[in-house]
């Protein structure tokens, strides 16, 4: 698995706002930590899809 300098960005951003969402309360933490683990998500896929250099 080599991904890129932004999908490891994306998903450890997506880390940060889902640690920040499960320590906040009500609807607003239950949107960001939605949110953060989408972007944890997208991050594991493009890690795993293959690039044109290749």
């Amino acid at each position: 698995m080599r991904g890129t300098a932004a999908s490891w960005v994306v998903t450890g951003l997506g880390a940060v706002v889902s640690g920040v969402g499960s320590r906040m309360k009500g609807r607003v933490g239950d949107g960001l930590m939605g949110f953060g683990l989408a972007h944890v998500v997208l991050g594991v896929l493009d890690m795993f899809r293959p690039s044109l250099r290749d």
